[in-house]
């Protein structure tokens, strides 16, 4: 048996970028800083992860998340691979989000631009909204 599960909670390091493949699906990139922590407590290291959004999920986070916003990510790792111009396999491993929630405002540290509630990329601040994994609103 094997298990490939990510939970990740941490800020955007940049905006969203929003882009269609050529078939028309919606895809958001993200980049995501988590930090790590020294058994003191203290801040230890910012790690970085590239997180690949799609279809309808995709959309709502690229209206409604900005750089420094808190989010949870959930997915998979994958991992793709190319041959670059001078002929060299490059690899990039990314995680291929399934759920996304809002968990705090953009920029504040401590939430207190949104309030630090749980909020859904399908609905604006204030309002109770689905899951992102559930079907899209009619608005």
């Amino acid at each position: 048996m094997s298990v490939n599960n990510v939970c990740l909670v941490g800020r955007l390091g940049a905006d969203p970028e929003m882009r269609r493949t050529r078939t028309g699906k919606s895809v958001c990139s993200l980049r995501l800083a988590t930090e790590r922590w020294t058994r003191e407590g203290e801040p230890d290291d910012v790690e970085w992860h590239r997180v690949v959004v799609w279809e309808q999920t995709a959309e709502r986070c690229g209206l409604y998340l900005k750089k420094g916003r808190l989010v949870a990510v959930e997915g998979r790792l994958s991992t793709r691979s190319w041959d670059d111009q001078d002929g060299r396999k490059r690899y990039l491993t990314e995680v291929v989000a399934a759920r996304v929630s809002f968990l705090s405002g953009g920029g504040a540290r401590d939430g207190a631009e949104e309030g630090s509630e749980e909020q859904s990329a399908a609905q604006p601040a204030g309002r109770p909204g689905p899951a992102l994994d559930a079907e899209p609103l009619p608005f």
